[in-house]
């Protein structure tokens, strides 16, 4: 009885052993003990049968989501455009370092104001003057006439400058959009031309009302 008893056991740890991990729990399991020489009475064996608790596979980390990129703002249409260095190749040896301080003004709407500044690359160079045209945008096909914006304000070691407004522009030739060509021609002591720039052509964009 013994033996059987103890195949018994080992019959159900094997069991245990071989499922899948649960947590501690009694098994109360019933025995038949077969009749020896006198006849017993069933015996029920209760057994406890620890069997140790599978750790439960670990959570994975929660990560916090990061701020989202705040949305780019609207551009601040009275913010200045970053300014335009031309190439000296364009000021013929007669003017260097021209630059513009964007690449298109209006009549009605921003920006208003265009400003060209130039170094005269000619000591003889004591005053320079700008002169624009209007041509249609974008082919270029129509001219205007030359016209001068007026004498450029010397800021000293060579340097002159000129602001635009959009009234500055003729009204024969205010083009809606149009392109806007100029030349710069230095002066001498007595007024008279010493050399120009070449013509600067598609570089500004001159309109009458908002794009």
């Amino acid at each position: 009885m013994k033996r059987f008893f103890l195949l018994a056991l080992a019959l159900i740890l094997t069991a245990c052993a071989s499922a899948p991990a649960a947590t501690p729990e009694t098994l109360v399991v019933t025995v038949i003990v077969p009749p020896t020489e006198a006849p017993q009475q069933p015996q029920t064996v209760v057994v406890t049968v620890v069997v140790p608790a599978t750790p439960e596979p670990a959570q994975p980390a929660v990560i916090p989501p990061t701020d989202a990129p705040a949305a780019n703002a609207p551009a601040d249409p009275n913010a200045a455009a970053a300014p335009i260095t031309l190439d000296d190749i364009l000021g013929k040896g007669v003017f260097k370092n021209i630059t513009l301080s964007g690449n298109e003004f209006t009549l009605r709407c921003l920006p208003r104001e265009l400003t060209i500044t130039a170094t005269a690359s000619l000591i003889d160079i004591t005053a320079a003057e700008l002169f624009y045209r209007t041509r249609d945008y974008p082919k270029a096909l129509y001219d205007s006439q030359w016209r001068s914006a007026g004498k450029m304000q010397k800021m000293g070691n060579g340097v002159f400058s000129i602001t635009l407004t959009g009234e500055s522009v003729h009204q024969d030739a205010r083009l809606d959009p149009g392109w806007f060509d100029f030349q710069i021609v230095g002066l001498n002591k007595g007024g008279g031309a010493v050399d120009r720039t070449q013509k600067i052509e598609q570089l500004i964009v001159y309109r009458i009302n908002c794009p």
